[in-house]
């Protein structure tokens, strides 16, 4: 495309209206949050005169107050109108990136629309809003919009910043001079941003802030234009009135925008009005010292028409550069969105894209079907858990015995003989034939041991298999390099949250059958009980008949038969003494607990450790905001450092609504105008 002619477009042509209005517009959409944009930033420390500038460039009131105009930054929007009759101020919120979405539609709520402007009651209000009143928060990233129309205004857009300080007081804590420096700092580190540096001559410049920080964040004063304030107060013809000369004439700190000196109302003249105040200061600059100054370079119509000029020029040199960001941030934002749908796919069983889910009949070679591989790691942990997941066997026949059992087998009557000991170290107040129900607690803790080792076993299968998966996923939707930063930056810390999580999670689940008494509300406990007797009930009966008739047992009497001798020798098989009774009970009551608790356990820790904890949340385990910023600049910081979990700050549609809002805009003044945009 051919280049923008700066020279065609003059700063008060309808073009030149648009190009403004459309910044602006982005701007309140909130696509700064993503993409940097032209704009001038009023900085400078407390008590600098930064408001009283703003009342001169504007007309309006700028509180005075530090105390309440330090408080979040302030965009003043002023454009000029044809006619009193379209006068007015519309005034509006702008949501910090750290708000939630409740938060956001409560602040974008916050509207005025007056002629008659009390900004320091509009300010007291929004600090009300942002949660500033009455709380221990004192600074906010919510930002002001104050959008003014008036025949006198210029075109021109200002953020004004809270003022720098040092020294705490009963109103503002050391901890608050660093959050403002932080905030300042934020916006001047922007490198598409004019930073307008205002200094006061009633101090020494060595002891204030703001040029230092300009300077930091500017090193070759490319975009910073020197602001002096109060030049009345210096003596005249002292050393401390040429310093600021030779500053004013860039002889001292040199910045390619220049330095520019206004004088604004001081106390006695603080009811002036603004032809008073703009007459008494042509006065105050032609005569003395300041005759020497080049006449752009002073009072404050020359700054409003100073100040549209940067900004118009800054906004056409990086406006080429706005719309390539624009749209590299809507591909990364597509990107991550192909990212999260790969994973949703994944973990849904739908393989239907087999540019990305190949058609190998081997699960094994398909390491992206996710929820194909969780399937079969629980599948397995549940066998295992059937198979090995118990201490001890307990067997009812000695040739059930193995050597190698592995767990290992126990030959009932030799378990009853054990559980007999542990009765009567537990006897309590219960009656004979009976036993501390304590030690079915027991008896299942020590039951359950290997319940804890094959349950991570299994989760750690499935974590390795979610790794596999999502670095798979990054690996198709960017290149090698971009996708090994945010795998090691981002996604492995990530995973290393969800692992942590899971863990807790299996610890919690653990911890109820480990330490905790055996409960259940299951009939299925009931029956087991029931079925066990039964069963040792039928092997007993089996086995006295068995005696009876068998011709080489001694019961057995050829050719008679007497139901006396066999109903005795039934009762004899089926009465046991009260305390083999009582571990025989037990001993019952902790296997039917036992199979009820391991079905519980097995689905407890497939559906909420490793569903709820894990895979219910990898689609959003790279959030669209937190990558799109991390795709340039912080890619390449978090290559070298551990990153910092945030807030999402804002859903994948909203973002990129914003987005793509914004680039039509930039298209309609691109097809509008008889100018276009290059590189």
């Amino acid at each position: 495309m051919d280049s923008i002619n700066l020279e065609q477009l003059s700063l008060q042509c309808k073009g030149g209206h648009d190009i403004l209005d459309i910044v602006d517009a982005l701007r309140s959409q909130g696509i700064s949050q993503y993409v940097d944009l032209p704009q001038i930033i009023v900085c400078g420390d407390q008590s600098s005169g930064k408001s009283s500038v703003l009342e001169a460039i504007s007309g309006l009131a700028f509180p005075t107050k530090d105390s309440l105009c330090t408080r979040f930054a302030t965009e003043l929007i002023l454009r000029r109108t044809s006619c009193q009759h379209d006068e007015g101020a519309n005034i509006s919120i702008i949501p910090g990136r750290d708000r939630s979405n409740e938060e956001r539609q409560r602040l974008e709520k916050f509207k005025h629309n007056t002629k008659d402007l009390d900004l320091g009651s509009i300010i007291q209000d929004a600090m009300d809003l942002m949660g500033l009143a009455g709380t221990d928060k004192v600074f906010s990233t919510d930002v002001l919009r104050v959008e003014m129309s008036s025949p006198d205004h210029p075109h021109l857009t200002l953020v004004d910043l809270p003022g720098l300080f040092v020294a705490g007081n009963k109103d503002q804590s050391q901890k608050d001079a660093e959050l403002v420096e932080h905030l300042n700092l934020s916006f001047m580190e922007q490198h598409r941003s004019i930073i307008l540096a205002v200094v006061s001559a009633k101090s020494e410049f060595t002891l204030q802030q703001v040029t230092k920080h300009a300077r930091e964040k500017d090193p070759e004063g490319h975009r910073t234009l020197g602001l002096i304030t109060k030049p009345d107060t210096l003596d005249s013809g002292s050393d401390s009135e040429q310093a600021y000369i030779d500053l004013a004439q860039n002889r001292d700190v040199n910045f390619r925008l220049g330095w520019h000196v206004v004088r604004n109302r001081d106390y006695h003249t603080r009811h002036a009005t603004n032809s008073e105040r703009d007459a008494t200061e042509k006065a105050f600059f032609s005569q003395g010292v300041w005759t020497s100054l080049d006449p752009s370079q002073v009072g404050i119509d020359e700054l409003r028409s100073r100040l549209s000029k940067v900004l118009h020029k800054q906004i056409l040199k990086n406006l080429p550069l706005v719309l390539k960001d624009i749209q590299s941030k809507i591909a990364d934002c597509q990107k991550v969105q192909e990212f999260s749908t790969l994973v949703k796919a994944s973990i849904n069983g739908d393989y239907s894209n087999r540019s990305f889910f190949n058609t190998s009949r081997s699960l094994s070679d398909c390491k992206t079907r996710l929820r194909a591989h969780i399937q079969s790691i629980l599948l397995k942990f549940a066998e295992t858990m059937r198979l090995q997941g118990h201490t001890k066997i307990i067997v009812d026949d000695a040739s059930e015995l193995s050597a190698e059992s592995r767990p290992s087998k126990i030959l009932r009557s030799t378990y009853v003989k054990q559980i007999q000991e542990l009765v009567q170290a537990n006897r309590g107040c219960e009656l004979p034939g009976t036993f501390n129900p304590v030690i079915v607690g027991e008896m299942f803790s020590a039951q359950c041991q290997p319940w804890g080792s094959l349950a991570q076993k299994h989760v750690d299968s499935i974590l390795s298999s979610v790794r596999v998966t999502l670095s798979a996923d990054l690996e198709y939707v960017a290149d090698q390099e971009t996708a090994e930063r945010l795998r090691v930056g981002f996604l492995e810390p990530k995973m290393n949250e969800l692992e942590a999580s899971v863990a807790e999670k299996l610890l919690e689940l653990l911890e109820p059958h480990t330490k905790g008494h055996p409960i259940t509300y299951n009939h299925y406990f009931t029956d087991n009980i029931q079925k066990a007797q039964q069963a040792r009930f039928e092997r007993k009966l089996r086995g006295a008949m068995r005696d009876f008739f068998d011709p080489s047992s001694t019961n057995y009497t050829k050719g008679t038969f007497i139901p006396a001798d066999l109903f005795s020798s039934i009762l004899r098989s089926t009465q046991p003494d009260t305390e083999s009774y009582a571990s025989m009970m037990a001993i019952d009551m902790m296997e039917a607990y036992y199979k009820v608790a391991l079905k519980r356990f097995i689905d407890e820790v497939s559906v909420v450790a490793i569903g709820q904890r894990l895979v219910k949340k990898l689609p959003d385990i790279l959030s669209l905001d937190l990558v799109c910023d991390l795709i340039d600049a912080d890619v390449q910081r978090l290559a070298g450092e551990s990153p910092e979990i945030t807030k999402e700050r804002a859903r994948v549609s909203e973002k990129l609504r914003v987005l793509e809002q914004g680039l039509s805009q930039l298209a309609r003044l691109s097809n509008e105008s008889p100018l276009s945009l290059s590189h």
